[in-house]
């Protein structure tokens, strides 16, 4: 059995703002940085094989503490990146209600059929993070590993999971720097936690 710590990265300044995408100059700020320094304390029980991580800042630094306290190295994992969002990269909700509503609006209440322009369908995230799971079950059986990475990719995720229409997303949250645990062995799988907070 492969125990999978899947943890949406910590706070920065476009939470509730907008999209912040794969912008290279999106950090975590105060709040994110404590939350990071939190996981130390709540992940002290796990035995911990390795940590994989988005390529973006916010998660390496989500995952750089932890690291740190465990004697262990970050561990690139592109298939767990944040949603290409295309044109809508850099945009408030506000500006995507406003000029881009129909778009927004579909990826909103029909994600499973929905693609950003110029940007990734969910589908395909869907797709992508799910080879990223295979891989890492293949790579350590009978470990625990952490995989830091994104409220829209750990919903996929769940979804798939859950046997979720990927159209029923917002019906549940990733807060940052929560943990959501799956367990995963030969033929089977099981969600232990979703969404856990302190």
């Amino acid at each position: 059995m492969t125990r999978l710590l899947l943890v949406r990265h910590a706070h920065h300044d476009w939470i509730g703002r907008g999209i912040a995408g794969r912008r290279p100059d999106v950090h975590l700020n105060e709040a994110g940085r404590r939350e990071a320094d939190g996981l130390v304390r709540r992940l002290a029980g796990e035995q911990i094989a390795a940590v994989y991580s988005s390529p973006q800042p916010r998660t390496q630094e989500t995952a750089a503490p932890l690291c740190s306290a465990r004697g262990l190295t970050v561990r690139p994992a592109p298939e767990f990146d944040e949603v290409d969002f295309g044109r809508w990269e850099g945009l408030t909700f506000a500006d995507l209600e406003r000029e881009h509503t129909a778009g927004w609006n579909q990826w909103v209440e029909r994600r499973s059929t929905s693609t950003p322009p110029a940007g990734e369908s969910f589908a395909g995230v869907q797709r992508r993070a799910l080879k990223g799971i295979e891989r890492l079950c293949s790579e350590h059986p009978e470990e625990t590993v952490v995989v830091v990475s994104h409220g829209d990719v750990m919903k996929a995720v769940v979804a798939e999971q859950l046997g979720m229409s990927l159209d029923a997303l917002e019906r549940f949250d990733i807060a940052t720097a929560s943990l959501t645990i799956i367990e995963r062995g030969r033929g089977w799988s099981q969600l232990k936690l979703l969404n856990g907070l302190d």
